[in-house]
């Protein structure tokens, strides 16, 4: 996912250049005028499986569907943790207060160039969602179906670490899931 045309340097057209890095030619997005170069590195993403009074909270984005629910996530800020962003994260989304955070794993996503930094978090309080999120639910481990993409696949490795072998959506269930059908 690409949306630079121009050099935040000196605005001209950005264009595809091979250039020399770590013993070989590699193409990307450079500035011919003043040589600046588009890396276009993922970006670090935080997800949350909350755990909040034995159950797990999944989120509605008030974007999304009525049927999608998923994981809290959100982005890092310059300057802090992964450990201080998801603590944060839950605070922001849901008020709830994270007692204990554990890493479940680094999964890529790259239909949308991130790197997502799955935890589990225990948390407790009163959920009280932000504005960015229309709805929430409770599930019990059983009840849990995955998804095929970053935060799914989050999911179903830290589901493993609980004994359960998870269950995933097939793809017409996705893609119906994604579009708010029944």
């Amino acid at each position: 996912m690409n949306d630079w045309n121009f050099c935040p340097r000196c605005a001209t057209p950005l264009a595809m250049i091979a250039a020399e890095e770590d013993g070989g030619l590699t193409e990307r997005l450079r500035c011919p005028a003043c040589g600046f170069t588009h890396w276009n590195n993922p970006t670090p993403v935080l997800a949350a499986i909350v755990e909040y009074r034995g159950q797990v909270l999944l989120a509605r984005n008030a974007a999304w569907p009525a049927k999608m629910f998923a994981l809290i996530t959100g982005f890092m800020e310059a300057g802090e943790s992964p450990h201080e962003g998801i603590v944060r994260e839950v605070k922001e989304e849901t008020n709830l207060d994270v007692q204990s955070h554990t890493l479940v794993g680094a999964y890529d996503f790259q239909r949308m160039n991130q790197v997502i930094i799955a935890y589990h978090v225990v948390a407790e309080g009163e959920v009280r969602l932000s504005p960015e999120l229309a709805d929430y639910r409770l599930y019990d481990l059983p009840q849990l179906r995955c998804w095929p993409a970053g935060t799914g696949y989050a999911l179903a490795d830290w589901l493993r670490t609980r004994g359960h072998e998870p269950v995933f959506f097939t793809a017409e269930e996705n893609a119906e899931r994604r579009r708010g059908l029944d």
